[in-house]
């Protein structure tokens, strides 16, 4: 796996260096945004990975991680902040990280973050290299609700619900699956980010604030919470 790694303190970079070697990754580290965006500019394809640290030099996360979006919709993307504020992070998601670490860390977090991600994004692909259903062909059909996996589309009362990031859809598709049966936050994390023992419930909340505003543009909300346990589908009351 080839890793990028923008972060603007060495020790923390020369820490996961060592990890990095560990697992027989190769990893290039920046300490500026400007020049960490240039670097994955001048080879989109290179990268495997990414991670991002929210108070850069030069120019901040938060906009590196926007135009790297602008050139690859699919590259992983962890941001890491010291920053804890639930908004901060929904800024993040919403410029297009995955998944988000705050500072400070545990460098066998972040390698279990990067290995769930990256597990999470092989799946993906191979389902779509060996999915040959046809585009107008839905892997889920609600009365309401159509998710197309190869396009990676959902629409609801035939509306595209637009700009849904990839981790935006794997919940939608993980709950739409099982109308109306509650998932557990410890469940969605092991479902849709692959993580066991190093989740952070917020992440779950966070992506799942993004993808009911993205729902809530097209039509009724169909992500429900029950409070206390978790989330579930639910379109039943859909008029």
């Amino acid at each position: 796996m080839n890793i990028l790694m923008i972060e603007d303190n060495e020790s923390v970079s020369e820490m996961m260096q060592m990890f990095f070697l560990n697992e027989g990754w190769e990893a290039t580290f920046k300490y500026d945004g400007k020049e960490g965006l240039d670097t994955f500019l001048a080879n989109p394809h290179f990268w495997d990975l990414i991670t991002l640290d929210l108070n850069l030099p030069s120019m901040d996360g938060m906009i590196v991680a926007r135009e790297i979006r602008k050139v690859s919709k699919t590259v992983p993307i962890i941001m890491l902040t010291a920053r804890d504020s639930e908004s901060d992070q929904v800024i993040g998601l919403e410029m297009g990280a995955d998944d988000y670490v705050t500072k400070p860390f545990s460098p066998l977090t972040l390698i279990a973050r990067i290995k769930a991600l990256h597990r999470r994004m092989e799946l993906v692909e191979k389902e779509g290299k060996v999915q040959e259903a046809s585009d107008q062909e839905f892997d889920i059909e609600t009365q309401f609700l159509k998710v197309n996996t190869k396009t990676r589309e959902a629409y609801l009362n035939g509306k595209l619900i637009e700009g849904l990031t990839p981790k935006e859809f794997d919940l939608l598709y993980t709950l739409a699956k099982k109308p109306r049966q509650v998932f557990s936050r410890e469940q969605l994390l092991e479902l849709v980010w692959d993580y066991q023992y190093f989740g952070d419930e917020r992440t779950v909340d966070a992506h799942i604030k993004k993808l009911r505003q993205k729902i809530e543009k097209v039509g009724p909300q169909v992500i429900q919470t029950v409070w206390g346990v978790g989330y579930k589908f639910d379109d039943s009351g859909v008029a």
